[in-house]
């Protein structure tokens, strides 16, 4: 684990919601030299803990695009299983994220396609594709309600609990 100072949590948290912010603006806002500031953005990217810079767009302002949200539990739970699962949605571009999780279904997914039809289309494929799919349940976004940055300010980042290495 990478040990954290208070500067790097304050790096964090501007990045989180202010991702445009010039590395310029950024090292003025904590209080750092531009070099120095730039020497943590690496040493944090190298950690994992910084995984991307992105932009967070709004697909259903674009296209009308439908995003929904999948359940999938699998037929077997060896290693195996999971991995060839994963394997086989890793190049499906129309799955934007992806959880494994526990609680008595193995992964949720997020799923964004052109409309409803496409979506079908894509689980047909899925379920066609061999991975291993039992079962599955599709919920449909009608509103995103609430999307924020991880509240730093709230987790006990100075006691590694259950990380791996």
């Amino acid at each position: 684990m990478t040990s954290l100072d208070d500067r790097d949590l304050k790096i964090l948290t501007i990045l989180q919601t202010e991702g445009r912010l010039t590395k310029a603006a950024l090292a003025e806002r904590v209080n750092l030299s531009p070099a120095a500031c730039w020497e943590r953005l690496q040493r944090l990217e190298k950690a994992g803990i910084i995984i991307g810079y992105e932009a967070r767009i709004n697909p259903k302002l674009l296209t009308g695009a439908a995003e929904v949200l999948m359940s999938v539990e699998l037929e077997s739970h060896r290693s195996s299983d999971f991995q060839a699962f994963e394997k086989g949605i890793e190049n499906i571009p129309e799955v934007v994220e992806c959880w494994a999780v526990g609680g008595g279904i193995d992964y949720m997914l997020r799923v964004v396609t052109q409309d409803i039809a496409a979506y079908q289309s894509l689980v047909d494929g899925l379920l066609s594709a061999g991975v291993g799919v039992k079962r599955y349940y599709s919920y449909v976004v009608t509103k995103s309600i609430k999307r924020t940055a991880v509240p730093l300010d709230l987790l006990d980042l100075n006691e590694p609990k259950n990380r791996r290495p």
